[in-house]
């Protein structure tokens, strides 16, 4: 079995941001010479998501709109217990619980072997 393990780093200035990162996915998979498999994409912070969906502003627009009225930004300490901490992510640790940590594509012939539309977002 071949594997391979490369590490993407983001720095996002907004709070929340949808970032397409199907492009810096299909160089690692087109680095790592693995031609039949699957590809394992996980974010390692934990108010980070990885998800796959279609790269539709509006339903980039819809996904904030819903997480907010899910889990609305509130740094205080009376919403969410663990802003008692002195932090104030509660919210996106719910965020992050609601769209997932990891997403798993097959790889079929050196490719990311989506449906149409299908991209990766962190």
């Amino acid at each position: 079995m071949k594997s391979h393990r490369q590490e993407l780093w983001f720095n996002l200035p907004e709070r929340m941001e949808f970032v397409n990162i199907t492009p810096q996915v299909e160089k690692c998979l087109h680095d790592s010479g693995i031609r039949e498999g699957m590809c394992l994409v996980n974010a390692m912070h934990i108010t980070a998501s990885v998800f796959i969906n279609d790269d539709e502003p509006g339903l980039h627009r819809d996904y904030k709109k819903w997480l907010e009225e899910l889990a609305p930004f509130d740094p205080s300490p009376t919403r969410y217990h663990h802003n008692r901490t002195g932090e104030d992510n509660a919210d996106a640790h719910h965020k992050r619980q609601i769209m997932g940590r990891e997403v798993v594509v097959a790889i079929t012939e050196g490719k990311l072997d989506f449906g149409p539309w299908e991209q990766i977002f962190y």
